[in-house]
């Protein structure tokens, strides 16, 4: 068998590519301009929505898993998953400190 039989290769016009990264480009000027605008603590949060749109749109368009098997989503689905369960643990070790005591010792005497 040949390996061309198993594996499925799904090519994309190049104005696909162009269309992509002006989305991105535009996603970046957005990114910029938001980040003059006194948000308060919500420009960060902002900023972050816009950076992970943007990396679905790189990781779907560039790396072609929106074209792949399923296989290849659950993959990518998973290791989502895994970081988000990362990003948890961290923020809530984080988020339970004593404020204003990161980095000095605590007498509890």
């Amino acid at each position: 068998m040949s390996d061309h039989a198993h594996s499925t290769v799904h090519v994309l016009p190049l104005k696909v590519y162009y269309a992509v990264f002006a989305t991105l480009m535009v996603l970046t000027g957005v990114t910029v301009a938001v980040a003059y605008v006194d948000l308060g603590a919500m420009n960060a949060v902002v900023a972050l929505v816009i950076a992970c749109f943007k990396a679905m749109i790189v990781v779907l368009y560039f790396m072609h898993v929106k074209y792949s098997t399923r296989l290849i989503k659950l993959t990518v689905i998973a290791g989502v998953y895994w970081m988000v369960i990362l990003l948890a643990l961290t923020l809530n070790d984080y988020l339970t400190r004593a404020v204003g005591t990161f980095g000095q010792q605590i007498n509890l005497k």
